[in-house]
């Protein structure tokens, strides 16, 4: 499908015009939207635009990293929104030219028709409308960013609030998780901030400093939410180590009880194991009142060796 509109040299704004008689108007600028195209539509790129074929190739074949590329006549843009589902990027390509935006993507994106809907609403906002489109464009994008990031952070915080023994290995992995989720998240914004900042510092793009002033605003919130992306990485290392504690602390309360435990049966295993060597002239055995007797000693040991460790602290550490 390709969708277009634009403002033509009689300051009539047009839109949804098919691409057939679309040139047959002339423009002081227009967007050309190839969405979803099949192979007929985007073939159209070289006969119709007759674009670069290094541009047309990065076009086409999925999935570039963000980048920018300058030819003659236009810049071509590599983006990459992304899919609040499953975080995968999704490819968008923009040819930027002097009057011009064309935009071309294999998979429908929201972002488009969100920025189409603000260019309906103010076509006339700026004078060079196809630098507003473009945007406009990039304001939609990275504007998705920010609920995903926010939304992981919610998480996080939650994770790190109700974080106890029993919801360790739970928590572990969801932090796991989220540690990959983040490091696909930095593989998308972070060429997006560079770009931002060749777009900010490129001659070739002859922003007004009207329309710089917006794109460095975009550029504000790439940094923005790459510092969301480290400080949340960072917070997921928090947890991780606070978690392998909590594990840490489990197995030594665990190991200081079977230690307690072991040491009180040791001197009562010994005792038993010497009246259980069945010779024949052992004085004790014939004691009529033998076996009480070894009970209770038995039964004082055991006592005597909680009382030391009760004095010794070991149930204040075991308890954690």
């Amino acid at each position: 499908m390709i969708r277009t509109m634009g403002l033509t040299t009689e300051d009539k704004f047009i839109c949804d015009l098919p691409i057939d008689g679309f040139f047959e108007q002339a423009w002081q600028w227009y967007w050309v939207d190839f969405d979803q195209p099949n192979a007929e539509e985007a073939e159209l790129l070289y006969s119709l635009f007759n674009f670069h074929p290094l541009s047309l190739e990065d076009c086409f074949e999925r999935i570039q990293r963000p980048k920018l590329d300058h030819y003659e006549g236009y810049t071509f843009f590599s983006l990459h929104s992304i899919c609040h589902e499953d975080l995968n990027a999704e490819e968008l390509n923009l040819f930027l030219g002097d009057h011009f935006v064309v935009s071309f993507h294999y998979t429908h994106l929201q972002e488009i028709d969100k920025a189409r809907e603000m260019i309906m609403q103010t076509s006339n906002k700026w004078e060079r409308g196809h630098v507003h489109v473009t945007y406009e464009i990039l304001d939609q994008i990275v504007d998705q960013y920010f609920p995903i990031l926010y939304n992981i952070e919610d998480h996080l915080d939650e994770i790190e609030e109700k974080l106890s023994p029993t919801t360790v290995q739970l928590s572990m992995d969801y932090v796991f998780e989220v540690r990959g989720d983040l490091l696909r998240l930095r593989r998308t914004i972070f060429p997006m901030r560079e770009l931002l900042y060749r777009m900010l510092e490129s001659n070739r793009l002859s922003f007004t400093p009207h329309e710089q002033m917006y794109f460095s605003d975009i550029y504000d919130h790439l940094i923005r939410l790459s510092e969301m992306i480290e400080s949340n990485r960072q917070l997921t290392s928090d947890i991780r180590d606070s978690q392998l504690s909590i594990n840490s602390n489990q197995m030594n309360s665990v190991m200081m009880t079977l230690t307690i435990i072991s040491s009180i049966f040791i001197p009562l295993t010994f005792i038993a194991g010497v009246y259980g060597m069945n010779f024949d002239r052992m004085p004790e055995l014939h004691l009529r009142y033998g076996y009480p007797i070894v009970l209770v000693a038995m039964l004082m040991i055991g006592i005597a060796m909680i009382v030391w460790f009760t004095y010794k602290g070991w149930f204040r550490i075991n308890k954690t």
